[in-house]
């Protein structure tokens, strides 16, 4: 068994997210002590940016031309981060909400990854997902609840967690788990963070 555990929070151990996903980490082995858990931490992780080089590998790569020395480089580092995901029987994302939305270095990895035949397929017509992985939970931390007194008109923030749902689905995982935890900013953050790592030890039981 191999779990991909993804790390979109900078924050070490300040962050709720992370201490969220390690709880829910440490009471995974206890279930499954065979577990493989490989940890991608986009701040840590260097990613390359997706620029000219990056794209212009992606389309010579759909068209069969050959690559050039530096396309060749880029690509073969998003080989590599697709086969963390390749390799996955579970994931588990931590995702702070940063301005109603969720960080950038992790929307730079999901653009990195998302590569035709290595996480999804696409036959000219229909696209499909490029693998099977059971089961995935999305830890989401949002330091308030939504608040209608603001007076600004707000959709909530659906949006931001189904957009990965979306995507995880999109790539191949048949179960996405949710974990949202809100409040984790003010006078109700104590009790908040303590019962979602509750929840999250729950949810390790059956996963």
């Amino acid at each position: 068994m191999r779990l991909l555990n993804i790390v979109s929070s900078p924050r070490g151990a300040d962050s709720v997210s992370i201490g969220m996903a390690n709880a829910f980490l440490d009471a995974y082995r206890e279930h499954c002590p065979s577990v493989e858990i490989d940890t991608l931490n986009v701040w840590e992780e260097n990613l390359p940016d997706f620029d000219a080089q990056g794209i212009g590998a992606k389309y010579k790569g759909v068209s069969k031309q050959p690559l050039n020395d530096a396309e060749l480089s880029i690509w073969m580092r998003i080989q590599s981060l697709a086969k963390r995901f390749q390799r996955a029987d579970r994931i588990v994302v931590g995702v702070p909400m940063w301005n109603f939305d969720y960080p950038y270095k992790l929307k730079q990895l999901i653009d990195l990854v998302s590569q035709r035949n290595m996480l999804f397929t696409f036959d000219g017509q229909t696209y499909g997902p490029a693998l099977r992985i059971p089961r995935a939970l999305v830890i989401h931390v949002r330091g308030q609840h939504r608040d209608t007194r603001t007076g600004i008109a707000s959709p909530g923030f659906d949006h931001q967690a189904d957009y990965i749902d979306f995507w995880l689905k999109f790539i191949g995982v048949d179960d996405v788990k949710r974990l949202t935890i809100e409040h984790t900013w003010d006078a109700q953050a104590h009790a908040s963070i303590a019962h979602g790592k509750a929840l999250a030890r729950d949810l390790a039981a059956d996963f």
